[in-house]
């Protein structure tokens, strides 16, 4: 309940609509002990008194009736009468929908077909049938708007109960002996109870404007009675000569009406789970920068210098130190692999670099990003939006995310060059062409037409590698972009993006987890775990002598072929939750070489040569051989 309110409160629309909904309710409410004056008491003598006018603070109508006083108890019959429809809707509709989701088939059919009938005639027509059965008549309009839209709430119910009757909670209640009408009330009604909220949430300002539109054609409230809609029909007749009496009901439904739906969509926002948690949040444009110090100054080392980077996530009261306090260096025509387990670190590391991870929750706390010597971090979003894909170029792990599935390939790599830099059709196009013959893809003036469904997965990684080079980038970031491949398409990929480097001199940013792409690529290799580099040196020392524990543990995971029956290891325990990440090496708990020293305090990353590594007790080299 707390977060919720908490969700709804931040939604300034839904919290506005919410305010001004509960002036409206709590005068509605207090209206029988307010000193207004009878709202049915005539004096055609004082007919048509203007807006503040002396004992008639909003003017009289056409029988000298107090419009205040109308306006007041008419604004408690609308809003009671509306409320009313909606409860009597939503639950009959409920109903309906649940006991046809439920039980499926004949019963379904028979019931939804009944339901799609009375869909098949517009609302209003319905509404104002039933009304001429019945008679005219307040009650009788509330019957008919609540009939009207009792297949609207069926429809979106049957529809959530479908997908539950399913599930197996439900079966296992089944299985348990419960009956129909036990699992329906303890396991299906709970589950839809938020969706009919919501439903109910968004139809009652609809279903007031109803009620008020029967009620100005005379159907609904009758007079001495007032409520909006009729207080409109009366006031019609002077709309010219004394716009006021039609101006006081229309601006309150008006008032009713927007704040309704305001506090319902913030309802609707602040009940689904996703937005709960975040998941459809609309990101900023560039990665939000909260550094409480000044970032370290570059030290010049290569083209990409990123220096102490700490990247959190902030949902709600937990912060989650996904990166903290990385410092990698690449330089021109060079491949810095990034390897680690799942969870490490690597990917929030790349995407920082140019502001791409997603805020909320994203939050960049500490450190600095310097492209030849200019921090990034922090930078203007114009800056970064140029950078990005001209300077800098990612290419995802998943080609169909990158790829847009209802656009030729060869119109989203125009796309990706205009980004940039003017180019004409035809010169757009013969970029394309040479962009897929670069990454060696066949009979390229004909593949330039396909979509990307009509591709191997092989296929459209070439073509996410081929819009990474669309702007000769200086530097390719790289996140697993083998991963889903077979091992042959994984060698051609590795193979082309080498090609690539050598020839255009690109520094290549690799993130993996394998060492065999490592070996195949890599210049240089920075081995990361718990969202911090624990060690770092050229490709060759790493490989041969591994001196971090977690790094000799994570090589001896990897099978070798040829090299005779040997036991294949396996690192114990999980990598620890970064929200509550232990005190000195994150990697004490996992490791058999832990003392006690290794959980007082932090630990530097103690530089050696070419080689560098964060632990007090390191691999030897004997141990190694």
């Amino acid at each position: 309940m707390k977060s919720f309110l908490t969700l709804l409160v931040r939604n300034r629309l839904a919290l506005a609509g919410g305010i001004v909904l509960l002036l409206v309710v709590l005068l509605a409410i207090l209206t029988p002990v307010l000193p207004l004056a009878d709202p049915d008491v005539t004096n055609t003598s004082n007919r048509f008194q203007p807006i503040f006018s002396e004992g008639a603070l909003l003017g009289t109508d056409h029988l000298g009736r107090d419009l205040l006083s109308r306006l007041m108890w008419g604004t408690r019959l609308s809003l009671a009468v509306g409320v009313a429809a909606a409860i009597v809707a939503a639950t009959i509709g409920a109903g309906i929908g649940i006991v046809a989701g439920y039980y499926g088939g004949r019963i379904d059919n028979i019931i939804m077909r009944g339901v799609d009938m009375l869909m098949a005639f517009p609302y209003i027509l319905l509404a104002l049938a039933i009304v001429a059965a019945l008679g005219p008549g307040l009650f009788n309009a509330l019957i008919a708007v609540s009939a009207v839209n009792v297949p609207f709430f069926a429809r979106n119910i049957r529809g959530i109960t479908v997908g539950l009757a399913h599930k197996e909670f439900v079966d296992a209640a089944r299985l348990a002996g419960l009956s129909n009408t036990r699992i329906i009330l303890s396991e299906i009604l709970p589950n839809v109870i938020p969706v009919i909220v919501i439903a109910m949430s968004t139809t009652i300002g609809w279903m007031i404007l109803e009620t008020a539109g029967l009620s100005f054609l005379g159907l609904g409230s009758q007079p001495p009675q007032a409520d909006l809609g009729s207080m409109l029909g009366e006031a019609r007749s002077a709309l010219i000569t004394n716009p006021h009496t039609s101006i006081v009901p229309g601006v309150m439904i008006l008032i009713i009406v927007m704040s309704i739906n305001l506090l319902g969509d913030g309802v609707r926002d602040a009940l689904d789970p996703r937005l709960k948690s975040g998941a459809l949040s609309r990101p900023m444009a560039a990665t939000r920068v909260e550094r409480a110090e000044q970032p370290p100054a570059s030290e010049g080392q290569g083209l990409l210098e990123v220096k102490a980077l700490e990247t959190q996530f902030h949902i709600k009261d937990r912060i989650y130190r996904a990166v903290g306090g990385v410092d990698l260096s690449v330089e021109k025509g060079e491949c810095l692999g990034i390897i680690g387990e799942s969870g490490s670190g690597k990917s929030v590391t790349a995407l920082s670099i140019m502001g791409l991870v997603a805020s909320p929750p994203g939050v960049i706390t500490g450190g600095a990003a310097y492209y030849e010597g200019v921090d990034l971090i922090g930078a203007p979003y114009k800056r970064l939006r140029d950078m990005r894909g001209r300077n800098v170029s990612y290419i995802f792990q998943d080609p169909l995310a990158t790829l847009h599935p209802l656009y030729r390939v060869g119109d989203q790599l125009i796309e990706a060059i205009r980004a940039h830099r003017p180019i004409g059709r035809e010169e757009g196009r013969a970029k394309a062409i040479e962009l897929l013959n670069a990454v060696r893809i066949p009979n390229a003036e004909k593949r330039i037409s396909d979509y990307p469904h009509e591709m191997s997965g092989g296929m459209r990684q070439r073509v996410g590698i081929a819009m990474a080079l669309a702007n000769d980038p200086d530097i390719i970031i790289a996140d697993e972009p083998t991963t889903a491949l077979d091992v042959t398409v994984q060698a051609q990929v590795l193979t082309i993006l080498d090609d690539l480097r050598r020839s255009r001199g690109l520094a290549i940013v690799f993130i993996t987890h394998d060492f065999g792409v490592v070996a195949q690529l890599c210049d240089r290799v920075a081995v990361m775990y718990a969202g911090r580099v624990v060690e770092t040196g050229r490709t060759s020392d790493i490989l041969d002598a591994p001196r971090h524990p977690y790094t000799a543990r994570l090589m001896a995971c990897v099978p070798e072929l040829g090299g005779g029956k040997r036991r294949l290891e396996a690192i114990p325990g999980l990598p620890p939750v970064v929200d509550k990440l232990p005190v000195g090496c994150a990697f004490a708990d996992r490791c058999d070489r832990a003392q006690d020293a290794c959980r007082n305090g932090d630990i530097a990353l103690a530089q050696t040569g070419h080689h560098a590594v964060r632990c007090l007790y390191p691999v030897a080299q004997e141990e190694i051989a």
